[in-house]
Parts: C-alpha cells; sequence; structure tokens
C-alpha cells in the first residue's frame, strides 16, 4: 500500500523584495495590489491554522535598499519560511554595478538563511520584447549569482525566468514590467509547488493558447501609449535616482495571522 506524501507544515511565511513581491499590477477591486506572495499566503494558511504572514515588500526598491530596511526586520520575525527577491532594478538602471550588486544580495542570503527553516530565492521572469532585451546580460548574471548562493546557502531557487508562460507578453501588464493576475497566479503556484506542496496546476509553465496579434495600428498606437504613461516617467526616475516607492511603507509590516 502506497503511502501518502508528507506535506509541508510550514506555520509563518516572510516575503521581501521590490514592486514583483508587493503584487503590481495584480489590482484588487479596492484598488490595492494582491500578487503572487499573498496569493501563496493564502493557500499555506489553509492547511495549518494560525499561519501567520508579513510582506516588507516596496516598489522600486534596489538591492541595497532591501538589505538595509527589510533584512533585518525578516531576521527578527524568525518565520518558517523567507522569500527574497531583488537585485532586478539595479539591473534596469543605466549604471549597474553588478559587483555591488552580487555583494549585497550575498549579504542578504547569508543574514536570512540561518533565519528560518527555509529561504527562497527566484530567477525573475522576463517577458518578451526589445526594451528588456538591452537588459538582459545583466538579469541573466543576477540569475547565476542566485544560482550559485542558493547551492552555497541551502536556499530554493525557483526558476520563472525558464517558464515559457511568463515570457509571454499577454502574462504582462500595459506597463509591460508587472505581471498580470494570472500571471502572479502562476507564480504563486511555481513557489508552491518548489517548496514541496502538491501541485494544484501542473501546467502553469504552459503558455497559453496562441491568439491573432493585434494589427499594426493598434499596435502603434498601443506603443505610443506605453511610451507616454510608462516609459518615459520610468526613465526620468532611473535618471534622477528617482523610485516610484519613495515613502511608501511596506504592505505588511507586521508578521500577523492571515487574514484574506
Amino acid at each position: 500500500m502506497q503511502k501518502n506524501p508528507v506535506l509541508p507544515a510550514h506555520s509563518s511565511l516572510v516575503a521581501i523584495g521590490d514592486s514583483f513581491t508587493e503584487g503590481m499590477s495584480d489590482l484588487k477591486p479596492d484598488g490595492s495590489y494582491r500578487g503572487w506572495a499573498d496569493v501563496l499566503a493564502g493557500r499555506m494558511a489553509v492547511g495549518s491554522p494560525g499561519f501567520h504572514y508579513a510582506n516588507l515588500a516596496v516598489r522600486g526598491k534596489l538591492i541595497r535598499q532591501i538589505v538595509e530596511e527589510q533584512v533585518d526586520v525578516a531576521v527578527a520575525m524568525r518565520p518558517d519560511v523567507i522569500t527574497l527577491v531583488g537585485g532586478l532594478n539595479d539591473t534596469l538602471r543605466p549604471k549597474c554595478d553588478m559587483v555591488q550588486v552580487r555583494d549585497l544580495l550575498t549579504e542578504a542570503v547569508e543574514r536570512l538563511a540561518p533565519a528560518c527553516e527555509q529561504l527562497v530565492l527566484m530567477r525573475s521572469p522576463g517577458r518578451q520584447g526589445p526594451v528588456l532585451d538591452r537588459f538582459r546580460p545583466r538579469m541573466e548574471e543576477l540569475f547565476g549569482i542566485v544560482d550559485a548562493l542558493a547551492e552555497r546557502h541551502g536556499a530554493l531557487v525557483v526558476d520563472l525566468y525558464g517558464a515559457p508562460s511568463l515570457a509571454d507578453p499577454r502574462m504582462w501588464d500595459v506597463d509591460r514590467l508587472h505581471l498580470t493576475a494570472e500571471g502572479h497566479r502562476r507564480v504563486a503556484e511555481a513557489v508552491w509547488q518548489t517548496l514541496g506542496y502538491e501541485p494544484e496546476d501542473t501546467e502553469w509553465r504552459t503558455p497559453m493558447p496562441a491568439t491573432p496579434p493585434p494589427g499594426w495600428p493598434a499596435r502603434r498606437i498601443e506603443d505610443v501609449r506605453f511610451t507616454k504613461q510608462y516609459l518615459l516617467p520610468w526613465i526620468g526616475r532611473r535618471l534622477t535616482g528617482r523610485s516610484s516607492g519613495d515613502g511608501r511603507a511596506p504592505k505588511r509590516p507586521e508578521l500577523l495571522p492571515y487574514e484574506a
């Protein structure tokens, strides 16, 4: 007689990072963001009464800010699971010191790994398109650092970058930088499975069915809208050292019982 698999019994989760972990652009009816970390916490809470969850992520944060503002807070909480996704905003800056990014990410992992039962790192998703293509070599260098740190410190790595489904432009919001609700759902599924839980969606990596692409006029209209609404303001913030998260508090700063 085959025995049922032993499932993880995690009682707490702390997520740290930037807009990806904050949940942009997975909008809830009240205008706030949900995101993959909230979805994951909800699933984990179902099988663990009294489950606690904190999300310290703030949009726009660089890896130095994550280390200085979030790491010690997460360490003090001593949760079962910590997720860390950071450094990608650094790679998208006009100037990026990858040695510094490596050193800061190393510092974060060295402090976080002993403070939890399981540290989870990620190779962030990347959509197809010319804007991100120019930064792709830096992104892949970052993911190499993540892989090496995970191996050294016993962390899990969720490979979102290698998932064909998440490269599909339809998984990304109109700003072309943040995932849609469906994209966040798939990320939550990926982390869920990586932690050892029984899959709820075995096809999360599978791309959506092909649809006819929009015509040339519609694409040009969307490109102009994207450039005016998102690309130019984003470039302006990069050039002036400003961030969309300046002055913004973490979305869930305390480790409290999870409530949907």
